[in-house]
């Protein structure tokens, strides 16, 4: 109807697509052949908001993609679930990704070393999330993967005081 839906509504909905739906979900056009390439020359993993018991179905729609990634679960801000990962994996450099603004400023407040990435790559929803890169939470905004990729592999090799630019 293109009414707004109430907040309190919001969870509850997503919750019932999660559990009817999300099998039938596509990839973003680019990237599950970005996520490959990214898999030649870096550990990648999801960390997603999904709650724990989604975990699995998460990790083989993923599988069903052609992506065998490990997923991690969150239900909070990505800060503090990202530096668990960190502390696991111990990288050189890290590249965090994600279409919400407010992941970015956590992760930029907890690991502000870690090169962060906007990408919203859904057309119909971008333009109207908030820009993570204007609020200086992200070190840059880009919504296509094809655009993305370059980005991500020359920060991945470049040296780790450019990352910004």
């Amino acid at each position: 109807s293109g009414a707004r839906v109430d907040a309190a509504e919001v969870w509850p909905l997503l919750n019932l697509f999660f559990d009817s739906e999300m099998h039938r979900q596509h990839p973003i056009a680019g990237s599950v052949a970005a996520m490959t390439a990214l898999a030649e020359h870096a550990d990648v993993v999801v960390l997603t908001n999904l709650q724990d018991h989604r975990q699995q179905t998460r990790s083989r729609q993923l599988a069903d993609h052609g992506l065998e990634l490990r997923v991690f679960t969150n239900q909070a801000p990505k800060g503090p679930a990202l530096q668990a990962i960190l502390d696991e994996f111990r990288p050189e450099r890290a590249v965090f990704i994600d279409d919400l603004a407010q992941h970015h400023d956590s992760v930029a407040e907890i690991a502000p070393q870690v090169t962060r990435l906007h990408l919203c790559g859904e057309p119909i929803i971008a333009p109207h999330i908030a820009c993570a890169h204007k609020a200086g939470h992200a070190d840059a905004r880009i919504d296509d993967w094809q655009t993305a990729l370059p980005w991500l592999l020359e920060r991945l090799y470049s040296d780790q005081d450019d990352k910004g630019s």
